[in-house]
C-alpha cells in the first residue's frame, strides 16, 4: 500500500512549549507535508527552549509523536563513539595516531591505518553496508523484503569487519575520504580491547552517567525500544504490490556502532551542548574533533559545516529504517537543534531529498534567523 498524509493528519500539531515560535511550528509542519509521518523538534537558543511535534506517532492514528520520545538515532551514534575513543585518548589508553593494527592485530589491517583515520573516515576500508562510488559494490543485506524477513538476525561486529576486509580497499590510507560504517565498528572493537569492557559499559561510565542521559540506550542485539516512541515503517515490493511493515522493533546489530543507539531529543541536546561546551573532552582533543578534513568537512565523528549566513555548526545526522535524528550545535554549545523523525522508509530512499531539504530549512531558521537564502 502507499502512504500519504491526509488533511486531518496535516492539522495534527501538539501545543509547543517555550516561547511562541510560529516559524518553527511552520517548519516542522512542512516536513510532515513533504511525506514524513511525524517530527519532533527541540531548540535551545538565546530565546530559551522550544519543543514541538507534528504529524503522527503511528499510521492509522491521529496522536502526534511524543515530544521527548525515544528514537533510533542512526549515525549520530558515531559522535558518541568518537567521543568515547577520544576520552580514552585523553586517559592515555589509546594513541590517536597509533596504527589500529597495534590494538587489533587479529584483522591484519594495513599498518598505515591509524585511529584518527577510523574516526575521520580516511582509512579507505570498505563499508560493510555497501559502497556506491565509483561503482556499487554490495555489502550485507539491509533493505528490501530479505532484510524485513531477517530483521531480527544477530550480526557480531567481527563478522561485519571480516566482510568489509574481504573487499578491496577504496584507496590508500589517508589519501582520500569515504564514509564507512566499518570504521566505527573497528572503533567499537578498539574500545573493547583496550578497556576489557563493552562499549555500552564505557559509554555509561564516560558519557551517559556523568551527563544523566537516562533516555539513551546502547542496544547491542536487543530489538526493543523504550516507551514512549513513534513508530518506524519500511515499504517494499513492486508496482501494484507494495507492503508496509512496522519495523520499530528490529535487531540493530546489522549496523552496530555505525548507527545502533537510541536516544531522545532532550538527551541529544544535553550531549552535544556538553560536548561542544568542553565538558567531555579536554580543549586540545575537542579542537582535534572539530578540525575538518578538506573534502567534505568531516572532523572526528562530526561534520563541521558553514551556514548560509556565515556561521559554523557542528553536526551529525542519522537515519535507520524509518527513524531519524538530527543534532546540530554552535561550536560553543550555546545554540542547539535536535529532532526526531519517523517515516516510511524504502529501498530507494525516496525521502532522502525531502530529508535534506527539511534539515536545511531548520538550520536556516535556528542558526540564521530564517534570513539565509534557501
Amino acid at each position: 500500500m502507499s502512504v500519504t498524509p491526509t488533511d486531518q493528519d496535516k492539522l495534527t500539531l501538539t501545543l509547543p512549549s517555550g516561547p511562541d515560535r510560529l516559524e518553527l511550528q511552520k517548519a516542522i509542519q512542512e516536513i510532515v507535508d513533504s511525506g514524513f509521518t511525524g517530527v519532533t523538534l527541540r531548540v535551545h537558543d538565546e530565546r530559551g527552549e522550544w519543543v514541538g511535534s507534528a504529524g503522527r506517532r503511528k499510521l492509522g492514528q491521529t496522536a502526534t509523536p511524543p515530544v521527548n520520545g525515544h528514537v533510533r538515532i542512526g549515525s549520530n551514534t558515531k559522535t558518541f563513539t568518537a567521543t568515547v575513543v577520544l576520552q580514552l585518548v585523553g586517559e592515555g589508553r589509546i594513541g590517536l595516531d597509533t596504527p589500529v593494527d597495534d590494538y587489533l592485530p587479529e584483522f591484519g589491517l594495513d599498518r598505515r591505518i591509524t585511529v584518527r583515520m577510523l574516526l575521520q573516515h580516511t582509512s579507505g576500508v570498505f563499508n560493510f553496508t555497501g559502497d556506491y562510488y565509483p561503482e556499487h559494490v554490495p555489502g550485507i543485506v539491509w533493505s528490501g523484503q530479505e532484510w524485513v524477513d531477517n530483521r531480527f538476525r544477530t550480526y557480531r561486529p567481527e563478522e561485519l569487519v571480516h566482510l568489509a576486509l574481504s573487499k578491496p580497499a577504496r584507496f590508500e590510507p589517508g589519501t582520500d575520504w569515504s564514509y564507512s560504517n566499518t570504521n566505527y565498528v573497528l572503533a567499537r572493537l578498539l574500545v573493547e580491547k583496550v578497556t576489557g569492557r563493552s562499549p555500552a559499559e564505557e559509554m555509561r561510565r564516560l558519557i551517559l552517567e556523568p551527563l544523566g542521559l537516562t533516555g539513551t540506550v546502547v542496544p547491542d542485539t536487543s530489538p526493543e525500544i523504550p516507551e514512549p516512541h513513534a513508530h518506524a515503517y519500511y515499504r517494499y515490493g513492486g508496482p501494484g504490490r507494495q507492503e508496509t511493515v512496522d519495523v520499530t522493533r528490529q535487531n540493530p546489530s546489522w549496523i552496530s556502532t555505525g548507527g545502533d543507539m537510541i536516544s531522545t531529543t532532550q538527551d541529544l541536546h544535553t550531549f552535544i551542548s556538553a560536548l561542544m561546551g568542553g565538558k567531555l573532552l579536554p580543549a586540545e582533543l575537542l579542537a582535534e574533533m572539530c578540525t575538518p578534513e578538506p573534502k567534505v568537512g568531516y572532523g572526528l565523528g562530526v561534520f563541521v559545516q558553514d551556514t548560509e549566513c556565515g556561521g559554523t555548526v557542528i553536526t551529525h545526522n542519522g537515519g535507520i529504517a524509518g527513524h531519524g535524528a538530527l543534532m546540530y550545535s554552535t561550536p560553543d554549545g550555546g545554540t542547539t537543534l535536535t529532532a526526531a523523525l519517523n517515516y516510511v522508509d524504502d529501498a530507494e530512499l525516496s525521502l532522502a531529498e525531502a530529508f535534506q531539504k527539511a534539515t536545511r530549512r531548520l538550520v536556516d531558521e535556528v542558526f540564521c534567523g530564517g534570513q539565509a537564502a534557501n
